[in-house]
């Protein structure tokens, strides 16, 4: 009963339901309908959980189970007299803030293809090869490269493009890859956590507007703490030895790489801006910014259609997205929300947030992360929106995005560097760490009173 109700409150992610007329709901939680609908998230969600031993793509149960559970509200509310344009508009509020981060995510995504595409990480790649570090200081390196990069990038991306150097330097030592995969996760987890960018769940509280863009960087501290205290830890089980490079082939920049760079800065500024001086949504920054990269691209093509490496077409960029990602969000929001509707969420809130009190709450989303990918539990919270200031939000924020590091299964860096590994890296190579782990979860919370509070 308990796993139940937590997967339960891990089910929603509606930015700016604040106001009294949008968080209406059906209030028809005891009805065997509805009962249905939290038993059809459940099992899609089971399926999600279990996509590196099925391969089924985690889009694909969520966006029927959305479906399913819509069809049962429009049902529930017809036979209560709940007039059909309520209904409409409930649907249209989750379709508006799906389509405001769908935006935002794919200019991000295009932007990071593009770089990709251009040889942009495969030369930092080269170059950290080349360099021939021992192991301790590529464990070091490779972390820090990671905690940065997804700051920028999201934690599957970063974990993926720094994980390929842990593997080309580690392929003949299986301890180091284990723990350099381990160290990659807290980093891409914690990097992620102070920048609005850097994670989904980040930028889900950004455009809800329970904090500032800058806001997030009061975060800067506690992230390096979540970081740095489990790397200390493995720090001494890393072999003591320099690695057996392979034979590295210099890779050289692809035209305009680095201006491509320029402009995904110049996209993030411009975002900032439009949210910040102008008070629009920050994707419409994103959309100017990917004109720049639409303008710039039509220039490489007209300079260097003659090379072989010359040639640039972003709308290959946009179709190389991570489609799978984009449909997982459209089933969470509108499965999430056809349950929030229902009223399930405002049971949630009292239960967890008006019974348990906002610190120990955001705590126990920070280890649900763990189990249940953070976006849905993310999505829950701003669904449920708890009375909270700052402090507490920034704390949900920090929580949800490194709780997932307990667990190898907990994010998606963590699932995709299993699949990557060759298993050097499993589920219970990670288990072993938990313990430091968790010692950086605590340490981070208590350093996030420390300053914040």
């Amino acid at each position: 009963m308990i796993r139940l109700f937590l997967l339960l409150t891990s089910l929603l992610f509606l930015p700016e339901i604040a106001s009294a007329e949008e968080a209406a709901n059906l209030g028809l939680t005891g009805t065997q309908r509805g009962f249905y609908c939290v038993l059809i998230f459940i099992i899609s969600y089971a399926f999600v959980m279990t996509e590196e031993f099925t391969h089924l793509r985690k889009s694909k149960p969520v966006i029927l189970a959305a479906g399913i559970i819509w069809a049962h509200v429009a049902y529930l509310a017809s036979s209560n007299g709940v007039p059909a344009e309520q209904v409409h508009k409930a649907f249209e509020h989750n379709l508006k803030e799906y389509a405001e981060l769908f935006l935002f995510l794919l200019v991000a995504m295009t932007y990071i293809n593009a770089m990709a595409e251009r040889n942009v990480f495969e030369a930092l790649r080269s170059w950290l090869v080349g360099r021939k570090f021992d192991y301790r200081k590529l464990f070091w390196i490779t972390g820090v490269i990671t905690f940065f990069l997804s700051s920028v990038a999201d934690n599957l991306t970063s974990a993926l493009l720094v994980g390929a150097v842990v593997l080309a330097v580690g392929a003949n030592s299986p301890a180091f890859v284990a723990l350099g995969f381990v160290n990659l996760v807290s980093a891409a987890n914690a990097g992620g956590a102070f920048s609005p960018f850097g994670d989904i769940t980040t930028l889900m509280v950004w455009q809800a507007g329970k904090a500032e863009f800058f806001d997030f960087f009061a975060l800067f501290l506690p992230s390096i703490v979540n970081f740095v205290v489990p790397a200390a830890f493995m720090h001494f089980a890393i072999p003591n030895e320099t690695p057996s490079f392979p034979e590295e082939v210099q890779v050289e920049l692809k035209p305009g790489a680095l201006v491509i760079c320029g402009l995904f800065v110049l996209t993030i500024a411009t975002a900032v801006s439009f949210k910040q001086f102008l008070h629009l949504p920050p994707f419409m920054g994103m959309m100017v910014g990917l004109s720049f990269l639409m303008l710039y691209g039509y220039r490489l093509k007209l300079l260097f259609s003659h090379q072989e490496n010359g040639s640039f077409d972003v709308f290959s960029n946009v179709r190389d997205s991570e489609w799978d990602t984009l449909l997982f969000f459209f089933g969470v929001v509108f499965a999430v929300g056809g349950l929030g509707y229902i009223g399930y969420l405002e049971l949630a809130s009292i239960a967890m947030y008006d019974g348990l009190g906002a610190t120990t709450a955001n705590v126990l989303v920070g280890l649900l992360s763990a189990i249940v990918d953070n976006i849905p539990v993310m999505f829950a919270v701003l669904s449920m929106n708890p009375d909270m200031d700052l402090y507490q939000w920034l704390l949900v924020t920090l929580t949800a995005g490194v709780g997932g590091t307990l667990l190898s299964v907990g994010s998606a860096a963590g699932v995709a560097l299993m699949g990557t590994s060759r298993g050097m890296y499993t589920f219970f190579s990670h288990l072993k760490w938990t313990p430091a782990i968790a010692a950086g979860y605590v340490a981070s919370i208590i350093v996030h009173y420390w300053i914040n509070h």
